[in-house]
């Protein structure tokens, strides 16, 4: 693990710097997450996107050290809470912050709780373990929890077991859970997945909610570039276990400056678009165990430069807080000759 770094910015709730994580598997060693660096200060929403398999959800997961191990390891980086390292605390110490200081909405509360325990009990057994309070005054606190989360007849719901609940209902359960003990930061893994149109916009304006009244950080995980526009003030694009584009949420619409954030946007369904066949990115996300060499993009990119598939690309600054990692933005780097080995492999 590196030592902790004082290059956190000093208004971050949260900072991650150079994480990375892999699985061994008998296919070799998959690297799930490499090199992930990020701030989310406090109020703030900072949306994770990508395809499925680029990493987002291990992140998730590396930062509360929910890694199952074996197979999975976080073998560097740091994640900094309020300053202090996460990712060498006793994990004793590190219970305390799950639930209490960081809490998850994980993306699917049908598996994510357990079926055998009625709703309001398992609320109230986080507000016992973090906030030390007695059986009848956490279920007093468990029910208001789910008050807060909008769900009608709270007292009465409390009892339910998770089978008894709606999609929408159990999701809604699964934000009261995370939000009971009042985290300084939310990590949200798919919130909206499976859910009707009208329920996710519930959702959502819920999260909004409770951002703007706590002011607590919410790092969002998902791939609707919708609830992207909607809900978040910055955007990482991720792909192949790195981000490849940062920017505030406007700019990256307006401009996004990455091939692989173009080719998202493409992917769009157009309104008035008639029988127009869906854009597709080519191909599809290359294994963790056998990145391609260069930028990990480059074999599905219709842009790629010979350098694209020598070089892994420099991080370039495209815009106001606008970043991405690609050649086509260091044109110059890009003309140079690739080093007499011939370039590394990722």
């Amino acid at each position: 693990m590196t030592q902790p770094s004082t290059n956190a910015s000093s208004d971050s709730a949260l900072s991650v710097r150079g994480l990375r994580t892999v699985f061994h598997t008998d296919a070799g060693t998959a690297v799930a997450v490499d090199g992930v660096s990020f701030d989310l200060a406090a109020g703030e929403t900072l949306a994770l996107v990508g395809e499925s398999g680029c990493g987002k959800s291990v992140t998730a997961l590396s930062i509360l050290r929910l890694i199952p191990s074996p197979p999975g390891e976080i073998t560097d980086g740091e994640v900094l809470f309020d300053g202090r390292a996460l990712l060498g605390l006793p994990e004793r110490e590190m219970r305390r912050v799950r639930g209490n200081d960081i809490s998850m909405i994980f993306q699917e509360p049908m598996t994510s709780m357990n079926p055998v325990f009625r709703v309001g009990a398992q609320i109230a057994s986080v507000i016992r373990l973090h906030r030390g309070l007695d059986r009848a005054a956490a279920w007093t606190e468990a029910v208001r929890a789910l008050e807060r989360v909008n769900i009608p007849e709270a007292a009465r719901r409390a009892q339910d077991y998770p089978h008894q609940l709606s999609g929408g209902m159990l999701q809604r359960v699964m934000i009261a859970l995370a939000l009971a003990c009042g985290p300084r930061v939310l990590i949200a893994d798919e919130p909206t997945t499976a859910l009707d149109v009208t329920i996710q916009a519930q959702i959502l304006s819920l999260l909004r909610e409770v951002r703007r009244d706590t002011g607590m950080a919410v790092l969002l995980i998902t791939h609707d570039l919708g609830v992207v526009a909607e809900t978040a003030d910055a955007v990482a694009v991720m792909y192949a276990g790195r981000i490849v584009e940062r920017a505030p949420v406007a700019e990256l619409f307006a401009n996004p400056a990455h091939p692989y954030t173009r080719e998202l946007f493409q992917s769009l369904p157009v309104l008035n678009a008639g029988a127009a066949r869906l854009h597709a990115i080519r191909g599809s996300v290359p294994p963790a165990t056998a990145y391609p060499a260069g930028c990990r993009f480059h074999p599905r990119c219709s842009r790629a430069l010979p350098v694209c598939a020598l070089r892994e690309p420099p991080v370039a600054e495209v815009g106001p807080g606008h970043t991405a990692a690609c050649w086509l933005h260091c044109p110059e780097a890009a003309a140079e000759p690739p080093a007499a080995e011939g370039g590394k492999g990722a």
